[in-house]
């Protein structure tokens, strides 16, 4: 079985971060990198599955604010290189989670330098800025209110809103490295945050051209595409309910309960099969015991 093993485990990465290389996750050894094992932030990250979903829900959620949209819509390659993004996306994700201190760093500055060139209009003419704070705490809250929402349904049922809480304090610290501002650090300023911006979104042409896109994109292997399938049908699920609605994405109860149970299924064979992701490379880093 394990050579088995190991196609599922490569086949995982070919959709990850990993796949790019570029940063070694288990040097130097005992950095704890910018959270640390004992982190909330490690706990709710380190599950490939739940972050897979939640990954996909996130980016479906950010679309929705016009601007946003309009720095992807303009200087991206989503069109030919979707899974490009999408890895790009989970290496600055792994890399500032697990990585060792200084690598993480260094892509945080990457990131607010690329941000500095993308600027531009959008499809109604309003002016915007991808290093804009308000922006950046969008994108920020839209990812972690996901990840954590995947977690909560698919991982760990019963973690406590304390605990919750804690995990979007921990994680607001990259945040707030990019540049946000006013960044919510607790469910209750999450809940209160997303209310308040929904008369900003919208879903319009250009928005449903990029869903589409995300949501029918191909996975390197052809044997993937059943669980691709079941992955998108999850993030769709995740997606609070006005946001369902608002880009006219509700499931049917049979495709709800079939994302449902197809992940469940993944998520099990997952772990199983999956020894090396970012989150074991960092516990090896720093001693800890998986």
């Amino acid at each position: 079985m394990e050579w088995f093993r190991k196609a599922v485990e490569q086949g995982v990465f070919s959709i990850s971060g990993i796949a790019l290389g570029e940063f070694d996750l288990e040097q130097p050894p005992g950095d704890p990198g910018l959270y640390g094992p004992e982190s909330l932030v490690w706990q709710v990250h380190g599950d490939f599955t739940t972050m897979l979903c939640g990954g996909i829900s996130s980016l479906l959620l950010q679309m929705l604010h016009p601007l946003a949209l309009a720095g992807v819509w303009d200087h991206s390659r989503f069109r030919e290189d979707m899974l490009g993004r999408l890895r790009r996306t989970s290496q600055f994700i792994a890399v500032t989670t697990f990585g060792n201190t200084a690598d993480a760093n260094y892509l945080i500055e990457k990131v607010k330098r690329i941000h500095s060139a993308v600027t531009g209009h959008d499809a109604r003419g309003a002016p915007y800025a991808a290093s804009d704070p308000t922006l950046l705490t969008w994108v920020h809250v839209s990812e972690v209110s996901q990840f954590l929402a995947a977690y909560l349904r698919y991982r760990n049922p019963d973690f406590s809103e304390t605990e919750q809480d804690e995990y979007y304090r921990q994680a607001a610290r990259v945040a707030t490295a990019l540049g946000a501002t006013d960044v919510p650090c607790s469910v209750r300023e999450v809940k209160e945050y997303l209310a308040q911006i929904q008369p900003e979104l919208r879903f319009d042409e250009r928005t449903r051209e990029v869903a589409g896109i995300l949501l029918h994109a191909s996975p390197p292997r052809r044997a993937a595409w059943p669980v691709a399938r079941t992955l998108m049908y999850a993030g769709v699920d995740l997606l609070p309910p006005w946001a369902q609605k608002m880009g006219n994405l509700t499931l049917s109860p049979w495709q709800r309960v079939s994302a449902q149970t197809g992940v469940r299924l993944t998520g099990t064979l997952l772990r199983w099969a999956v020894r090396n992701n970012a989150y074991h490379r960092a516990c090896r880093r720093v001693g800890k015991t998986v």
